[in-house]
């Protein structure tokens, strides 16, 4: 949980890997985040992923990469919780790998790194070493606490699915 007095207004979520060797076919990785209402587990009111942002532009996918070639993290989103209207009460983010070219893991691809920060404040990093043989994982819940602030959950959890059953299943 957040140490933080005020509550959680911004923060970045960052994801990196190595690209594939040469030949072999690309890994492709994206941070997807669901956004619930009061129910506390029912089906996400809007999905952010894959060069998309909310409808109201408080989640935004800013860097989107098919390959993981570049310097640095290779997609960023933005989660701006201090704008999201009342009526969202939690946020959850997670990581799901495309099985375009047959199943892939963690573990098949070197190097994943995910970051999730409030301005210079680190929150949660994790290397997916827990759960190397997932195919998604959930990597963070922001939730709103007795007095509507948001507070932050580091909760990695594997899940061994596809991307679109993940949308459906992280945020449970």
């Amino acid at each position: 949980m957040s140490t933080l007095n005020k509550g959680i207004e911004k923060v970045e979520v960052t994801l990196k890997w190595d690209p594939s060797p040469l030949g072999a076919p690309d890994n492709d990785l994206d941070l997807v985040a669901a956004t619930y209402t009061d129910a506390p587990h029912n089906d996400p009111a809007y999905l952010v992923h894959f060069d998309s942002r909310s409808p109201d532009g408080t989640i935004t996918l800013n860097r989107d990469s098919r390959t993981g070639q570049g310097f640095g993290f290779d997609e960023v989103m933005t989660l701006e919780l201090g704008r999201l209207a009342e009526t969202y009460t939690r946020v959850v983010v997670g990581v799901a790998i495309q099985q375009r070219e047959g199943r892939k893991t963690f573990g098949d691809i070197e190097n994943t790194h995910v970051l999730v920060r409030e301005g210079y404040t680190d929150l949660a990093e994790n290397d997916f070493a827990d759960v190397a043989g997932a195919t998604a994982a959930r990597v963070a819940v922001f939730a709103r606490d007795e007095h509507g602030e948001w507070r932050f959950h580091a909760d990695v959890r594997g899940f061994d699915t596809d991307p679109d059953e993940f949308a459906g299943l992280m945020g449970s």
